[in-house]
């Protein structure tokens, strides 16, 4: 079953209710709204691609994150994947903040991140890739 699942991918992704991918989208140049002006990173789980902006050290406040679906992209807060102080949170505390919004909410970017207990991603990848 391994070989057939790295072929096809994680289970996961073909749940249409969770995000397939996640964006950052930041401005080349900053404050520029530009589409084609901008660098795109991406990540299979939203505290992947936290962990790799945090690595590349892209500043919170030029960046849009976005939970894509089939056929939608939509809006996420950045403020839920931040600490008090304008930082990107890390796992577990990331987890924490999307679970507990999620539950308070039930938006359905949200859905699916578990601090303890069985987090829906568990299956994908974490790590993040870009500028593209």
């Amino acid at each position: 079953m391994g070989i057939i699942r790295n072929f096809i991918g994680p289970k996961s992704k073909y749940n249409r209710s969770l995000p397939f991918t996640y964006i950052a989208k930041v401005p080349i140049i900053p404050g520029d709204e530009d589409e084609h002006m901008t660098n795109y990173y991406f990540a299979d789980t939203i505290c992947g691609l936290v962990e790799y902006l945090d690595e590349k050290e892209i500043d919170p406040e030029e960046v849009q994150l976005f939970g894509c679906y089939h056929k939608k992209e939509i809006p996420i807060d950045k403020k839920y994947c931040l600490s008090s102080d304008g930082k990107w949170l890390k796992r577990p505390d990331i987890c924490h903040s999307l679970e507990t919004h999620y539950q308070n909410t039930m938006e359905e970017q949200f859905k699916g991140h578990v601090e303890l207990g069985e987090c829906s991603f568990d299956d994908r990848d974490t790590r993040g890739s870009g500028p593209y």
